[in-house]
């Protein structure tokens, strides 16, 4: 289930949307000469009218199609094989002078936008998301901060090259992270264990170097904030990104609400499982293996066989849908296997010149293989769906939603198993998803909480960070779970949760699509036709609308307080017979 080579990354040969009709053919996205004198076009163009405003709108959106596709091409190609010197160098060029150089143009673009809006109005309704998101990164943009901000990007890019080189010998072979976790749901708990103190091991070789890495970005952020005349960090991140419908002290009442509702609920799931293993204490590699003692759930050996299934879904939930991704398969947009010198995890990259999805993940060969395509098949769609969209900006909606999307498919393709397995192991599937969303939800506020802390405390030490990390997990649960002897494998279990490092705050978003996605699921069971047509019309409108009408164009609230987590709680809670 693993592959030795990266596959072919050609993305020259992708077909265009459109042709392009601002940016020159030959226009160099790697050169700052060539940025810098295609913004100087727009910024020392004319506007006569309100129509030459919303042309230099489009032409502007038309560059940063060219740009971002750029900076995402370089990124895929470094993060799926990482110990490729010139992807990292070609990349890191990019995040040292293209990036920097093109932030004080974005600035001087937004002022421009904003002076010329004075005399040519816009509609007011079609623009009030554009609107607003710009004049909040026109009162965030500092100077200063640009060299900071790449100092941070550079660090992520060293946090992603330690973790992708991190393998383990184990049973004989060379083994990445990723291809470990399977070991996890062996019958065998002797191997459980064994696998699981291996490969925490592996990751402790390196937790001085990823806590020092922590320690400069912790820094640098909050120099940032400072520069910005911002709170702190967690403030500053509220407004970049652009929260203008919660606020931290939303983010807390969430934490409260699982404390008190899921927590006990997540309890009842560890003392089933405890009682069907015949344990007397869970320990960590405990948690994923099937309670029952039944061989782990097989989906597929190879990752054709997880493509043509999941096409077979995506085409059961929606056609459109099964024909978006095998064209995605056609065009060589999806790289889904492990292996060695690959970064971990998972993510869906718009390419937003071609406007096409691209599907990177580390597939070993299990249930969450399945789970994950599916969930980044959600992303893919969304992509697609509001793909016609003029304004680059309104080609990617806000992560709150974004999340929706992805989250909502695991769900709806969750109806279509079948593809995978037999009735008993489709089941067992099912159960297994449900009782994960709850420990996801309970996870999304041990981390949300975590990092709400190390920014509003940013003169910490790393002994002072790894005791509130303690103090949290206790706070969430973790008490359910005997750690004993494992003190430092503990300890630093925030380390291998990358979104701490590389984009931080971006966590609770996915507690907060997580029950918009049980509110589209539990919608379809009702009328299926209708809530795949209500979240079809969410997707297409991208970022065009503000976070709750998003919500209320799929057909769901916009709410993460205890009144619509508590009804949901109920539902899964008897979907699980507890």
């Amino acid at each position: 289930m693993s592959t030795t080579t990266p596959i072919s990354l050609d993305f020259d040969q992708l077909p265009k949307y459109q042709k392009r009709k601002f940016v020159p053919e030959n226009f160099k996205a790697g050169e700052v000469a060539d940025v810098q004198a295609i913004c100087e076009k727009l910024l020392s163009r004319s506007i006569q009218s309100a129509k030459d405003l919303e042309e230099w709108l489009i032409d502007r959106s038309e560059l940063e199609s060219v740009m971002d596709q750029e900076g995402s091409i370089r990124y895929i190609r470094m993060t799926c094989q990482t110990d490729d010197a010139s992807y990292a160098s070609v990349y890191q060029h990019f995040i040292e002078h293209i990036v920097p150089a093109i932030k004080p143009l974005e600035d001087q673009l937004n002022q421009k936008y904003f002076k010329e809006m004075k005399t040519f109005k816009l509609d007011p309704k079609h623009y009030e998301v554009y609107n607003r998101g710009l004049a909040m990164d026109v009162s965030l943009f500092v100077q200063e901060n640009i060299a900071l901000q790449t100092k941070v990007d550079l660090l992520s890019q060293e946090y992603q090259k330690i973790c992708g080189a991190m393998t383990v010998n184990f049973q004989g072979k060379e083994q990445t992270l990723p291809q470990m976790g399977k070991y996890l749901l062996e019958p065998d708990r002797a191997l459980r264990e064994s696998a699981w103190r291996a490969t925490a091991k592996r990751r402790l070789q390196d937790k001085d170097k990823v806590d020092q890495i922590f320690d400069q970005m912790l820094n640098l952020r909050d120099k940032i904030a400072q520069n910005a005349k911002c709170q702190n960090f967690c403030d500053y991140k509220f407004r970049s990104l652009h929260r203008f419908d919660y606020t931290p002290e939303d983010c807390k009442k969430y934490h409260q609400t699982v404390e008190r509702l899921l927590v006990p609920l997540w309890s009842k799931i560890l003392e089933r499982r405890k009682k069907e293993m015949k344990l007397d204490s869970l320990r960590p590699w405990d948690l994923a293996v099937d309670p029952l003692g039944r061989a782990p759930l097989k989906p597929f050996t190879h990752v054709t066989e997880l493509i043509g299934n999941c096409q077979e879904i995506f085409k059961k939930v929606e056609p459109l849908f099964g024909e978006q991704f095998k064209n995605m398969a056609d065009l060589g947009l999806l790289d889904l296997a492990s292996r060695k010198g690959k970064a971990p995890g998972g993510y869906q990259s718009a390419l937003q010149e071609v406007r096409k999805p691209f599907i990177f993940m580390n597939a070993v060969g299990v249930d969450d293989d399945v789970r994950t395509l599916l969930h980044e098949g959600g992303h893919a769609f969304h992509s697609l769906a509001c793909c016609h969209h003029p304004l680059y900006s309104y080609r990617h909606g806000p992560m709150e939603f974004n999340e929706v999307a992805s989250m909502s498919m695991e769900l709806l393709g969750g109806e279509y198993l079948p593809s995978f397995y037999k009735p008993e192991d489709e089941e067992r599937s099912r159960i297994s998803h449900l009782e994960d969303i709850i420990s996801l939800l309970i996870w999304v506020a041990t981390i949300d909480a975590f990092q709400h802390w190390i920014y509003e405390n940013p003169k910490h030490s790393s002994s002072d960070r790894k005791k509130m990390w303690l103090a949290i997990r206790k706070r969430f649960g973790d008490s359910l779970v005997d750690w004993s002897s494992l003190d430092e494998e503990h300890s630093f279990l925030w380390h291998r949760q990358l979104h701490v490092f590389e984009v931080p705050f971006y966590y609770i978003e996915y507690g907060i699509a997580q029950l918009g996605a049980l509110q589209v699921w539990f919608n379809a069971k009702k009328d299926w036709t209708k809530a795949i047509k209500d979240y079809r019309q969410g997707l297409s409108l991208g970022g065009s609308r503000p976070l709750p009408e998003l919500f209320r164009a799929a057909g769901i609230r916009f709410d993460f307080s205890e009144s619509t987590i508590a009804p949901l709680m109920d539902v899964i809670k008897n979907e699980l017979a507890l």
